[in-house]
């Protein structure tokens, strides 16, 4: 037993010092038994890689490569970039790549390429030099990352950001009251004009928090409004209008979806407005039934010729209406 215990004791560092001889000689930088093999690694990465040496030739790339640019493996190895792009770019690779011989290290930069289908991608180069067992440098290699998608979902991001800040520009300039909520019911933005016609404590609100952003919006608006809000919110439905009775005034809501089950919006217009009137007269004018639109034709008429009598028909005219006191 205790024979067999100092066999494998002698042994074991024997067999380890025989693997770390064989790992040294296997996988020592420089020793490339199988080119092929490495080719395989690099193949399998889904990054363009590629690698030339200090005169600007292509000495490998992998497959991600090949699709990227749309050149075979072959019809790029042992030529050089002025062989293989356009003069303009081949000259911002090289002067590149000699930055990069002359001070060596890792280069990031943005650029643009434009492939063999004539398209043009924006990508970010990433370089580093490489080197030999002498610590020579033999070449440069370099990975690409294409970024063209991103440059246009920031494009997109731009342009809804400035039509954003016109539209509620505009809207802060509309006389009728508007205001947008997210799903959690919290106001995106408003106008002044919402704020007034919810009451002093709102007005006052806005004043310190502007478009009132952020608040809850089921304390800002009558129960009936918040209602209509979350209906149309939960439901998704494209849009919701009534009219209703609040703070002694009559107004007419319209509830709209603006990102389904994600925000909606309100309009809300005092109907006692003399302009908002006459723009609602002309809207209801065309919804009516072929019945009425002769009556609704005079009332439209009447606007331009006697306004006191006018408005003395429009008040009998919304007072037929049954809406109940809904404040």
């Amino acid at each position: 037993m205790n024979k067999r215990v100092l066999f494998l004791t002698f042994r074991l560092p024997i067999l380890k010092n025989k693997i770390m001889i064989y790992d040294k000689k296997t996988f020592l930088p420089g020793n490339i038994d199988d080119p092929k093999f490495y080719q395989k690694i690099i193949d399998t990465l889904p990054i363009p890689i590629y690698y030339r040496d200090t005169k600007g030739v292509y000495q490998m790339c992998n497959h991600a490569h090949e699709r990227f640019t749309g050149r075979p493996r072959e019809s790029m190895i042992g030529k050089s970039v002025f062989e293989i792009h356009p003069k303009e770019a081949a000259e911002t690779y090289y002067g590149r790549d000699q930055e990069l011989l002359a001070n060596p290290g890792e280069q990031v930069y943005e650029t643009a390429i434009r492939h063999i289908d004539d398209t043009l991608h924006n990508v970010i180069m990433n370089k580093a030099v490489i080197r030999n067992n002498n610590d020579e440098i033999i070449g440069i290699v370099g990975s690409i990352n294409d970024i063209t998608e991103l440059k246009k979902t920031q494009k997109n991001l731009e342009r809804a950001q400035e039509s954003m800040e016109v539209s509620s520009h505009m809207m802060h300039k509309i006389s009728a009251g508007i205001v947008m909520i997210d799903s959690n019911y919290k106001v995106i933005d408003s106008n002044e004009t919402f704020a007034q016609l919810m009451g002093e404590e709102s007005a006052e609100l806005y004043e310190t928090i502007p478009g009132l952003t952020g608040a809850d919006v089921k304390m800002l608006v009558p129960e009936v409004i918040f209602k209509m809000m979350a209906g149309i919110m939960q439901s998704g439905e494209e849009m919701l209008e009534r009219d209703l009775k609040f703070q002694n005034k009559l107004i007419h809501v319209s509830v709209v979806t603006l990102y389904k089950n994600k925000a909606v919006g309100a309009v809300i217009r005092d109907m006692s407005a003399p302009m908002l009137v006459r723009d609602e007269i002309i809207n209801r004018a065309r919804r009516i039934n072929k019945q009425n639109i002769e009556t609704v034709q005079k009332i439209a008429f009447l606007m331009g010729e006697n306004a006191a009598e006018t408005e003395e028909l429009l008040n009998s005219i919304i007072e037929s209406y049954s809406y109940g006191d809904d404040e």
